[in-house]
């Protein structure tokens, strides 16, 4: 019989005789409570419960837990229970409130929008009432601020006042809620203005009328001003001077002969006692703040996912069917849009997964292989939150299932500009359709209307990154000076005939803006060098062009410019020109066995979406020099031109690295004793930002996993070359160099701003060192000769060992990422090497919990524990801590694969050998009094494999041992 059917037979069994109140009192089963029975792994009952859901074969009860039971037919005064996965709690989805199980209310018109907004009760609950008062508050309202990030949902709360209102008959129920977005002319202060007041015939050229503005237009009811802080300061005098007195003047006239009752709802993502006159914050009584998306609880951010499912689901009458992954990566890929960055994205994934299911008149299945990269990503981005995941795992179940059609109380948010003004999935469809007559195929018809579905959503965009990136960089230089950049850099880029880094913008304004400041405040100018005029004597064209903004920037500004700036222009100039760079660090996973570093690189590949891991299975009948060849050509397509990182498990894959090298002249680092905590982070530090292979391998020989664990007392390679006077690397002063083409304005921003980062994150043991690209070798030398140069960032890459962060990623608010992955980098480098790794069974939990999906960590830990412990006393044996967390996990893995039945083989003459190893009689031991106690019965190939990793562990231990013996001998 299959699991299913024997899961079904059970809850049918179990739940036949019970009432229908019996069962949503508690009589119904939970999967707990299935798989306990059935001695069955807990998310394989879950799944195959939801699928029997499906099939309409079983009732789904909505609570905490979730029940299950037989089908429940509505017969007399009995309610039914819905058998879909949702459709018994498709109010609370929809609109964040806890209903009963069977409530069935006709649909009526909602008195108050507040109790159906999700966080009413919680983390909304004081902005909900802040917005009650200020529409209830005799006569006519309070004026409110509305403030919150971008995306957080200030339009929509906005809409649910002005909703609120009219059905409170504050507000006629025919009128309508009037937006303006100040930002849409805040560059045309007198069109603005316009706009909102309205004008008089033969105000300005074309005004051939008279007209009135948004505020006669709100005349008895509600102005919305969304972006308010772009208003300027003539336009907010005028607002409030409307505030205090109810009277207006239109553009032309010079008295206040106009008369309006508007309720007054302004929105800002800015601080208002920056961004606004303190008269005009003065005057709006309430001030509400909205919470981003990422503060608001697990369960708030899985009901604000489920409404806008609910709303794709009723556009395509379709049931939307999302597996736990998907759901973790829609939420994790929300990184700084909020509620309207979610909402795109669910956009985007949901028109992919209608194309994708086109033929299925019933269901959108969504997986994670049907998710775009960027979307993907947010799994990963979720995961490095280890309490909001474990949070959000614990709510969610395999599947989540949305039911077209239902009655959700989701208020219509107008103008909403994350909304398409048309039903996206009707035009796909119809496209379909058409390419299907012309002949295409469906993978070909899904590559076209892919492309089209990109192009329609209205998503975060790499362009509105820039937008972003633009605006921050307008709070440091002046805006005239950006344009003036942006203005000469294809003319430059023409005349030299070669393209500029990304961060040109970033890098020729600060620099512009520096030296511009300094001539208007009278400072002395920069003097020439001789290094600075050899160095440029090498770059005639660079230095006709920088002569050429020079004389531009003279005449833009009316100010003499030293011909030293010249000079600095062309260095800079050619610091930002884009070199030929060779790619990132490859890696090639290697290992016996006839899946094993296929399944570390599945795992790598799935959780950082990265499929440029070679990996390499090697039957252990197979001859090294067969394998040899294999992983050569591995190498070969792993290499980027950077070198590659060979990862093996033991035995002769760890001597491959020197004649790989030999052979191909690609520079190959091999390090021992694999696991896939290994795999993962050689893949996250090869994408790192320019690190090269040198660093990566000292690091991943210092790996522990992901714990700030010491680092036990191994031998440290030397990086540096350093001075007989310079301090050794243990008591250095730790620094980060910053680079610009002085040493001067724009590095010194740079130090400004990562300064006040360290202090707001408490590190005081860091110095930002401000350096010139004019003799940038010495410079470096220098302060390497005193400081542990832990990392760099600036105009140009050093091409050091450290890590490097291109200047527009500091300004862009990357600065703080930036301090954060530097400190964690470092941590891992700066450990007492006298201290020792110590494991605990919480960092063994994580361990567990992290990388394995079907043993449950609590119960196992304790186990796997004491196998370690037994192990170690029977064979009057010391592992290092490294070696316990592989074993552990090796282990954990092998219980795993004999629990999934994925069988892993070895040669019939090495199983033969088994027996005479010295270490198979105390494995035999600890498995009999250890894993059998917990029903698991290693296969031989497993017991094999475990055999194998003590024995290369003791080959290893031994030769250190002979070697610290013989070091002791020489000292």
């Amino acid at each position: 019989m299959k699991r299913k059917d024997r899961i079904y037979q059970f809850v049918i069994e179990k739940t036949t005789t019970s009432t229908v109140a019996q069962l949503t009192d508690g009589a119904a089963l939970t999967t707990a409570e299935v798989a306990d029975a059935l001695d069955l792994i807990r998310s394989n009952v879950s799944k195959e419960l939801n699928q029997l859901v499906r099939e309409d074969k079983l009732c789904k009860l909505s609570g905490r837990p979730v029940r299950y039971c037989r089908l429940i037919e509505e017969n007399g005064h009995e309610k039914k229970v819905n058998s879909s996965p949702l459709m018994a709690g498709k109010r609370r989805i929809h609109s964040g409130l806890e209903t009963h199980l069977n409530s069935e209310q006709p649909t009526t018109e909602i008195s108050d929008v507040f109790e159906h907004m999700i966080g009413n009760s919680s983390s909304m609950h004081n902005q909900i009432e802040q917005a009650k008062a200020a529409i209830l508050y005799p006569p006519r309202g309070l004026n409110t601020l509305i403030i919150g990030p971008t995306g957080s949902g200030k339009t929509y709360f906005a809409n649910a006042m002005f909703q609120f209102a009219k059905n409170q008959q504050l507000i006629q129920k025919t009128d309508e809620l009037i937006t303006f977005n100040c930002a849409d002319y805040s560059h045309n202060p007198e069109l603005l203005m316009s706009h909102l007041f309205g004008y008089v015939k033969g105000a300005f050229t074309g005004a051939n009328e008279d007209k009135d503005g948004l505020i006669q237009e709100a005349d008895n009811g509600m102005l919305f001003l969304d972006e308010v802080h772009r208003l300027p300061p003539e336009g907010q005098e005028m607002i409030f001077y409307f505030m205090d007195h109810g009277t207006y003047s239109k553009l032309g006239e010079t008295s206040k002969v106009h008369h309006a009752n508007v309720r007054l709802v302004c929105a800002t993502t800015e601080d208002p006692e920056s961004s606004l006159l303190k008269t005009f914050v003065r005057r709006i009584p309430i001030t509400i703040q909205l919470p981003a998306f990422n503060k608001r609880s697990a369960k708030e951010r899985i009901e604000l996912l489920k409404v806008l499912l609910s709303i794709e689901a009723n556009r395509t009458h379709k049931q939307i069917t999302l597996t736990e992954d998907v759901v973790q990566s829609l939420l994790g890929s929300v990184t700084y849009g909020n509620v309207g960055q979610l909402k795109s994205n669910i956009q985007l994934v949901c028109a992919r997964g209608f194309l994708n299911n086109i033929e299925n008149k019933g269901e959108i299945m969504i997986s994670v292989d049907d998710l775009p990269p960027n979307i993907k990503d947010g799994l990963v981005h979720l995961a490095s939150n280890r309490r909001d995941s474990g949070e959000i795992s614990k709510l969610l179940e395999p599947y989540m299932t949305i039911q077209p059609d239902s009655d959700n109380h989701v208020l219509t948010n107008r103008n909403d500009s994350y909304e398409l003004p048309y039903n996206l999935y009707e035009i796909i469809g119809d496209k379909a359709t058409l390419l299907r007559q012309q002949g295409l195929d469906q993978e070909h018809i899904n590559h076209f209307i892919k492309t089209d579905i990109n192009l329609h959503l209205k998503t975060f965009s790499p362009d509105e990154d820039d937008m972003r990136a633009e605006a921050k960089l307008a709070e440091i230089v002046n805006q005239n000076i950006i344009d003036f950049t942006k203005e000469i850099q294809s003319k430059i880029e023409k005349e030299l005939n070669y393209s500029f880094q990304d961060n040109f913008l970033y890098a020729m304004s600060l620099h512009i803006s520096s030296f511009i400041k300094r001539i208007q405040s009278g400072k002395p100018m920069r003097t020439m060098s001789k290094d600075l005029v050899a160095m440029v004597e090498d770059y005639p064209n660079e230095m006709k062009v920088a002569q050429e903004i020079k004389t531009q920037l003279e005449a833009r500004y009316n100010v003499p410019i030293p011909e030293s700036e010249s000079y600095y222009l062309a260095i800079l100039l050619v610091s930002l020109k884009i070199a030929p760079t060779s790619g990132k660090v490859g890696i090639v996973v290697a290992a016996h066995g006839s899946s094993t570093a296929t399944s570390m690189v599945q795992v790598v590949s799935q959780l950082l979406s990265d499929n440029t891991i070679q990996s390499f299975d090697m039957p252990l009948d197979m001859e090294p020099q067969t394998a040899y060849k294999e992983i050569v050509d591995c190498v070969k397509r792993a290499d980027e031109g950077n070198g590659v990182l060979l990862l093996v498990d033991m035995g002769s894959l760890s001597t491959f690295g020197s004649k790989i090298t030999d052979e191909t002249h690609i520079p190959v680092k091999v390090i021992d004793m694999v696991t896939t905590a290994m795999v993962l982070e050689a893949a996250r530090k090869a994408s790192f930002i320019d690190t090269d292979l040198a660093a990566i391998y000292s690091e991943l020989r210092e790996f522990h996993g992901y714990s700030r664990i010491n680092v036990s007392n191994e031998q440290k390679e030397k990086h540096n070359e350093i001075s007989e006077t310079s301090l050794p690397n243990t008591t250095r002063p730790k620094a980060i160099v910053a680079i610009c083409s002085t040493g001067e304005g724009t590095a010194k921003k740079i130090k400004n701003i990562l300064d006040q980062l360290l202090v707001e994150n408490l590190i005081d043991d860091i110095k930002v060192i401000p350096i010139s690209l004019v003799g940038m070798e010495h410079h470096l030398k220098k302060i390497q000769a005193n400081y542990q140069i832990i990392a760099t960032t600036g105009v140009t890459h050093p091409k050091i060992q450290a890590p490097f962060m291109p200047l527009q990623k500091v300004l862009q608010g990357g600065g703080e990422a930036f301090i954060n992955k530097v400190v964690e980098r470092d941590s891992l480098q700066s450990f007492d090497g006298k201290q020792d790794v110590k494991l605990t069974k919480e960092l063994c939990w994580q361990y567990l919990d992290e990388f394995y999906t079907f043993i449950n960590p609590h119960k196992i830990t304790d186990v796997l524990w004491q196998y370690i412990d037994q192990l170690q006393s029977d064979t009057q044996k010391k592992f290092n801590e490294s070696f316990k967390i592989n074993l552990i996990m090796h282990i954990a893995g092998a219980i795993e694969r004999t629990v999934t039945n994925g069988a892993i083989s070895a040669p019939e003459e090495e199983l033969q050998k088994l027996t005479k190893s010295e270490w198979y009689p105390a494995v035999k031991a600890v498995n009999e009094s250890n894993l059998r106690r917990i029903r698991i019965d290693l296969p031989r190939e497993e017991v094999y494999y475990i055999v194998k990793l003590l024995e290369t562990w003791q080959t290893k231990d031994e030769k250190q041992q002979e070697e610290l013996a013989s070091n002791q001998i020489i000292e």
